[in-house]
């Protein structure tokens, strides 16, 4: 280790206060910075602070199992009762509904029983008789697997459309009930029954167990893979940078510059991505030891492991092929890639159909969507491919193809160019290129100069 480094100039005391008195010197950190956490907060609490208006196609199902009139009039009022630019309200049966429940597809359904239309009709009746008879029974169900804040969303909507629904199949009992008995009036408790016959009870679809973080903790894992890359990538970075002498390292008030190594620019970034991949397997083990330890339920460890393992990589790769490619850039475009534009995207906290288009648009390619929807899956739905693993596979693969590509041609390509990391490499091999332009030109001219001649001797 030496002190200081070759290439740098003795310090100007006076330049170096002259530097920090000009206007660039304090606009540029502050307006950058600034820029992007005024976009970090507007995208997120632009995502977040009004789902219920910014809802579009809110998958929510149907069962019904009656037969009759009563069963066939309440699943009309559902479909054409709610906005259909704001909810996608499916009418499905007993098993499709299961499946699409298991796959996270639906946030919530209703089942209207095959006794449905038989126990209204005798419940109308016994407003006249004496006896007792049960009310018809009607199950709203949420599935907070499929998202905690997209469960309650269908819990809320389907329990308000089953009280209006409730109070419509009141006015026509009332009306069929005071037919027969000539509009005698009718006992309290008949009356009140009558205003609201169907019973409706709510449940939650396959709960989650405890230590899910009420069906945040595939949410927080998603964010922690991330993290593992897009941090991980910037430490690695850094420090290798340090130890092959290209940047200084600080440790307290102790500045040292390490002896420079003769390293290539796409050598330099190979070891960075064999640093990444060591890191992810690593990293993605004590993340799954944590988790265990703190008594978050893992049914699939080392597929978890194994897809964790995939996550880092390719964030952490394309991260240090963006650094390696733009330098101090590629830190700021990493953010806005994987953090700015990637958490309100997700589609975790907030369902992606109560999030303005903006953000569901982003969903289709941002890696934290994708990283989530794996997450999810191997930890709420037994991994089955159909509930996003096998999209969050395919994405993440490609997003790393994307890095390996992005960061190996551009690197190859600066030190063919030769612009080595040294200081003025860019300068000289800018200026080589001009030298050996303006040689080729010179020597078309003198060739040129040569045929005329030839010519003139012909002649």
């Amino acid at each position: 280790m030496s002190s200081s480094h070759p290439h740098h100039a003795p310090p100007n005391p006076k330049r170096n206060i002259e530097a920090i008195r000009t206007v660039r010197f304090w606009a540029a950190p502050l307006l950058i910075t600034l820029a992007l956490m005024a976009a970090l907060c507007a995208l997120y609490l632009g995502g977040i602070l009004n789902p219920m208006t910014n809802l579009r196609h809110f998958p929510l199902a149907v069962v019904n199992q009656d037969a009759g009139p009563a069963g066939a009039e309440l699943t009309d009022r559902l479909v054409n009762g709610l906005d259909k630019n704001k909810f996608d309200v499916r009418v499905l049966s007993l098993d499709a509904a299961k499946h699409q429940l298991d796959t996270g597809r639906v946030y919530g359904s209703v089942l209207i029983p095959p006794s449905f239309s038989s126990n209204l009709r005798d419940f109308a009746a016994s407003a006249a008789m004496p006896g007792h008879i049960e009310r018809p029974v009607i199950t709203v169900s949420t599935n907070p697997r499929a998202g905690t804040m997209g469960a309650s969303i269908a819990g809320q909507t389907l329990n308000m459309a089953m009280g209006l629904a409730n109070g419509e199949a009141g006015e026509r009992l009332f009306a069929q009930v005071a037919a027969q008995t000539g509009g005698a009036p009718l006992p309290g408790a008949a009356e009140v029954g009558l205003a609201n016959p169907i019973d409706v009870e709510s449940t939650v679809y396959n709960p989650l167990p405890n230590g899910t973080g009420n069906g945040l903790s595939a949410f927080y894992y998603s964010l922690l893979l991330l993290l593992a890359g897009f941090t991980g990538s910037i430490v690695v970075s850094t420090l290798v940078d340090a130890l092959l002498g290209y940047v200084p390292a600080e440790f307290g008030p102790v500045y040292r510059f390490a002896a420079q190594v003769r390293i290539s620019r796409f050598q330099t970034l190979l070891v960075k991505w064999v640093m990444m991949v060591l890191l992810a397997l690593l990293t993605s083990a004590v993340y799954l030891a944590i988790a265990h330890g703190l008594g978050m339920p893992i049914d699939l460890g080392w597929q978890l492991w194994a897809y964790g393992v995939l996550a880092i990589t390719a964030v952490g790769i394309t991260s240090s092929s963006l650094l390696s490619v733009l330098g101090t850039g590629g830190l700021l475009v990493s953010m806005l890639v994987f953090v700015i534009l990637g958490l309100p995207s997700a589609g975790a906290t907030v369902p992606l159909e109560a999030t303005p288009p903006f953000f569901r648009f982003l969903a289709e390619f941002e890696p934290m969507h994708q990283v989530f929807l794996g997450a999810r899956s191997l930890l709420y739905f037994k991994g089955h491919a159909d509930t996003g693993l096998s999209q969050a596979l395919l994405m993440n693969s490609i997003g790393l193809v994307i890095g390996v590509l992005l960061g190996g041609i551009i690197t190859h390509v600066y030190d063919r160019k030769g612009f080595h990391r040294i200081p003025g490499a860019v300068e000289m091999a800018i200026a080589k290129e001009h030298q050996a332009q303006h040689q080729a030109r010179r020597d078309k001219t003198d060739q040129f100069a040569e045929n005329d001649e030839s010519s003139s001797e012909k002649t």
